[in-house]
């Protein structure tokens, strides 16, 4: 209240007590500023009356020593009523503890003959208190909302309504009181410079609170829905090291995009380079190395499709070199999509007043690794702390059709170590994140839902126009399909069947075997999950 300064409020007139004790601990006036008139404690203070003199020896001690000039260099001053016997009147800090008085002595002091009458109006005194205290616990939540949310915008106001002054060199701001008449109230020396006017004092209170109304009025409605879809890995053709690039690119998303659509976030992950970089850092040749080269504006493509963030964490987002890689960045970051991989980043987007946090990883320690498990927890936590909900994106595993298992324990393709997925999408679950979203291996896996929390081990293969194999279940597809509350908990899902015809272009499957292969996937390697898996690909948990 000190620092607030409110210009209404002249005194605060405080006592403590002990959790189920009648008699108050201690008791004190704090005065915020220089009064204009000075008025006795407010409803519900118990004020020790002066004129009695019946004190008990233990209470000798004052509970807090008058305070001289020298002691309240801020003009607060703290008013204590003096009592009839022997005072330390040595100057104290404000910081400086108070002395406890004597229960004994309060004892005396509160039930003395001249308290009687005070007894029934207390008892509806300390009613109101508690009444008061209940509404501030209540409060206590909306509060810290606004704390984190709104520090700027009060720090504004406040310095509006108080501008720097200039600081008067007069030492009489101090309220000293004369201790020379016992049994009477003191009372303060003239005040030379009132600080406000009662106008202003209305105008200014008037303005804070409508700061705090207005950051209670639009709270997340937790009846919200984010709808999420997200599919697996994107290329939509190459020129490098020769031209595959389909004739009519217009063709490549057409007939799937009607799925994409209706959704606030639309997640993929793009598995190729939009640049023109000549050069790339891989020995091509091998039938084991590839490189992919996607011409820049086929970005237009990706927007049009229905992308908002795309993931550029996997093996082939440096093709071409760290040039390659940022300018593929700045190509999707051109037309308003975001694009999430750089190493130690955190991509932020806000829908339907939620914010939600992206972060990549993929097995190489140029991107944010998943071999680098207290990294990776660490980036959790601090986007955990900054937004509502935390979306993962990981790039890893085994590769291929024999890589439709989940199997907790490192997996290695080539000798390479592509990490342990279970291990990781469990640890940064209980780290704060609140959905994975797998892809790498290219086909589907199985999902599962732990904690309350959806993770999707790979969604397999989405575009690879004549890059990425279709054959047999690399060419099983879907978009995935999710509802989360603002907390990020799974509410409900659908996968949408795809299916990749002999050039990798996706069509919508009208046999449905992702969501058989899904359903069959996730009863064998998470029988005990709560994620149910119907014939129509619906998604819920269940009861």
């Amino acid at each position: 209240m000190k620092a607030l300064k409110v210009p209404s409020i002249d005194f605060v007139n405080i006592y403590g007590r002990r959790l189920g004790h009648t008699i108050p601990e201690w008791t004190e006036v704090i005065e915020l500023h220089e009064p204009r008139i000075y008025h006795p404690a407010g409803v519900g203070t118990i004020w020790w009356q002066p004129e009695n003199t019946n004190y008990s020896q233990k209470s000798s001690t004052l509970t807090l020593p008058y305070l001289s000039k020298k002691a309240t260099s801020d003009n607060s001053e703290i008013i204590q009523i003096k009592p009839q016997k022997e005072v330390d009147n040595s100057v104290i800090s404000l910081n400086q503890s108070a002395i406890k008085k004597s229960n004994s002595a309060r004892t005396e002091k509160l039930f003395s003959p001249h308290n009687v009458q005070r007894q029934s109006s207390d008892k509806k005194n300390k009613f109101i208190w508690l009444l008061a205290s209940a509404i501030s616990i209540a409060l206590v939540p909306i509060s810290t909302v606004i704390v984190k949310s709104q520090t700027d915008r009060l720090n504004t106001i406040i310095s509006n309504i108080y501008p720097p002054a200039k600081i008067s060199e007069s030492n009489t701001s101090v309220a000293e009181f004369s201790q020379s008449v016992p049994g009477t109230i003191p009372t303060p020396q003239t005040i030379l410079n009132p600080q406000v006017t009662a106008t202003q004092n209305q105008l200014d209170l008037s303005e804070v609170s409508e700061f705090l109304l207005s950051s209670i009025k639009s709270p997340i409605n937790p009846d919200t829905r984010i709808t999420i879809k997200a599919v697996g890995d994107i290329i939509p053709g190459t020129n490098y090291p020769k031209n595959k690039l389909h004739p009519r690119k217009q063709e490549l998303f057409a007939s799937v995009k009607p799925l994409l659509q209706d959704a606030d976030i639309v997640f993929g992950n793009f598995e190729s380079t939009l640049t023109s970089y000549p050069r790339s850092r891989k020995r091509m040749g091998s039938g084991r190395v590839f490189a992919f080269r996607t011409p820049p504006d086929y970005k237009h493509l990706l927007k049009d499709a229905g992308f908002n963030v795309l993931s550029v964490a996997n093996n082939h987002s440096f093709d071409f070199f760290k040039q390659g890689f940022e300018e593929t960045i700045a190509n999707i970051e051109s037309l308003g999509m975001q694009a999430v991989g750089k190493k130690g980043e955190i991509v932020y987007r806000k829908v339907k007043g939620v914010n939600i946090a992206f972060i990549a990883f993929s097995n190489y320690s140029y991107h944010n690794s998943m071999l680098d498990l207290d990294s990776a927890k660490k980036l959790v936590q601090e986007a955990d702390e900054k937004a509502d909900i935390v979306v993962i994106s990981v790039h890893a595993g085994a590769e291929g059709s024999g890589a439709l298992r989940v199997k907790n324990k490192t997996e290695y393709f080539f000798g390479e170590n592509r990490g342990n997925k279970v291990l990781f999408a469990h640890k940064l679950i209980d780290e704060g994140a609140d959905l994975i979203l797998g892809h790498g291996p290219h086909v589907p896996r199985a999902m599962e839902v732990y904690r309350g929390k959806l993770i999707a081990y790979s969604l397999g293969n989405f575009m690879g126009y004549r890059t990425l194999s279709s054959k047999g279940k690399l060419g099983y597809s879907l978009v995935l399909e999710l509802d989360v509350n603002p907390r990020g908990d799974f509410v409900s899902g659908k996968i949408w069947p795809v299916h990749l015809n002999s050039k990798g272009v996706p069509y919508p499957d009208n046999f449905g075997r992702s969501i058989k292969l899904i359903r069959e996937l996730t009863k064998k390697d998470f029988p005990k999950t709560m994620l149910e898996i119907d014939g129509e690909g619906k998604l819920k948990v269940k009861s």
